[in-house]
């Protein structure tokens, strides 16, 4: 389970986010929308704490950590919580001087210390997992945008965190290599993986979300199923932002 206590988080005078409290189930999928600015990625990064919460609380798994204003939390409990994560970021961010195969075995070698060959091994299923196999030995210049993305999160599966977390993993590509993306969290979602998700994709959201978090000026507005929030949402913020969208959506999950 995770579960997100009273998060508050503030860039000097700029609150961003106030009082937020989520609680995940383990093997669900939850996607948090919104508009831009309205703290949905800022409230994912502090789930894996590349942002540090102002105060709160963060509970994944076994690992607890609370946060107050004046007070930064050691390396230690900071990593201790970061491990239960994976992160899969907007623009891949591959090592440009790694193969597919070695940017997936990388965090396996100098991370956690595993043996070349149990790492390797390990790569080798994920790459599978996501359709990425044959392109192992492959550098992240020669690969489309949707083949980085889909290597990208082979590479943060590979230390099995307890949840996978995305931020906006459609974004930088076109419609079709995005659907390559789509397909390979969907499969992810029917096995099981946790994940959350900041998206403005609603397409990404409706097929692999089983709860969806709407999000305006660093509070929750609303949340519940894809099919409530896209189709009959309850508050009127909602409703304008849902109408504001041209995305064609598909409500077939």
């Amino acid at each position: 389970m995770i579960e997100l206590s009273h998060i508050e988080k503030k860039f000097g005078d700029n609150h961003v986010l106030r009082d937020i409290s989520l609680t995940l189930t383990e093997g669900s999928v939850t996607a948090l929308v919104g508009p831009s600015g309205g703290g949905k990625s800022t409230l994912l990064r502090c789930i894996n704490l590349l942002e540090i919460p102002t105060s709160g609380a963060i509970h994944i798994g076994e690992a607890r950590l609370a946060f107050t204003s004046g007070r930064k939390p050691g390396w230690t409990e900071v990593q201790k919580l970061r491990r239960q994560t994976g992160m899969v970021f907007q623009n891949f961010q591959l090592f440009p001087h790694q193969t597919a195969i070695g940017n997936v075995m990388e965090g396996l070698l100098t991370v956690l210390k595993w043996p070349a060959d149990k790492a390797r091994a390990r790569a080798l299923e994920l790459l599978e997992k996501v359709g990425m196999a044959h392109k192992a030995d492959a550098w992240p210049s020669t690969l489309s945008g949707g083949q980085q993305q889909r290597v990208a999160i082979a590479r943060a599966l590979a230390p099995s965190p307890r949840v996978l977390l995305c931020d906006e993993p459609t974004s930088a590509l076109d419609p079709e290599l995005a659907e390559e993306v789509v397909e390979v969290l969907s499969r992810l979602a029917r096995e099981g993986t946790t994940m959350v998700m900041a998206t403005h994709d609603l397409r990404l959201a409706s097929r692999v979300a089983h709860h969806v978090v709407f999000l305006d000026a660093g509070v929750v507005v609303e949340s519940g199923a894809p099919r409530d929030i896209f189709q009959a949402p309850e508050r009127e913020r909602t409703k304008r932002f849902i109408a504001s969208l041209n995305t064609a959506v598909s409500y077939d999950i």
